[in-house]
């Protein structure tokens, strides 16, 4: 039986950041929404973007939190408490610096690594881990001191072609969650190669 009931997409509000790495995360569940005809509506209770899947006759919630990054918990933490959702059953999708563009990996629990998105979510979850991570790589700008200007800049064509595949891979692999449980989500879509 598969345990996660709602999924996270993290990015930057606005258009100015809508193809910034940083929203690697919102990309997952926008694409999620577009293939499965879902719509996200503005939700100001929320702070976010919010609407509900149904795969394999499982409920999904769906989230793009609409404050920014680094308040990305007020979000996930209201959404999360209003449906009684506890941690263990929430995806959150982040971009992720130590994987390279195309590759994505599913994870249970965990630190922030330095991520102020996931570092406010685990904040406002009562300093609980134990949620899911769907880490899309956009790689490393090389340098600590470039990091921001990393995240919140472009992809390159090959790479954000790259990273779209692994979005792609990581929609079709809820599919197979929802049908078969994390596990056999996360052996193919860790088997991947854009």
């Amino acid at each position: 039986m598969n345990t996660i009931q709602m999924l996270v997409g993290l990015a930057n509000p606005g258009p100015e950041y809508a193809n910034t790495r940083h929203n690697a995360g919102a990309w997952f569940i926008e694409e999620l929404a577009r293939r499965y005809n879902v719509p996200l509506k503005p939700d100001s209770k929320h702070h976010g973007l919010s609407g509900k899947l149904l795969l394999n006759n499982q409920e999904f919630k769906l989230l793009i939190p609409t404050t920014f990054m680094n308040l990305s918990g007020k979000a996930v933490g209201s959404l999360a408490n209003f449906y009684k959702i506890p941690p263990e059953q929430i995806l959150v999708a982040h971009d992720e610096m130590d994987m390279d563009p195309g590759v994505a990996k599913l994870k249970k629990g965990g630190g922030h690594g330095g991520h102020n998105g996931l570092k406010d979510i685990i904040a406002k979850l009562g300093n609980n881990k134990e949620f899911m991570r769907l880490r899309i790589g956009i790689g490393h700008p090389g340098h600590r001191d470039k990091v921001t200007g990393w995240v919140l800049g472009k992809a390159p064509q090959a790479d954000q072609e790259k990273i779209d595949a692994a979005v792609d891979e990581a929609v079709r692999c809820m599919e197979i969650l929802a049908k078969d449980g994390v596990l056999k989500a996360q052996n193919r879509l860790h088997s991947f190669k854009p």
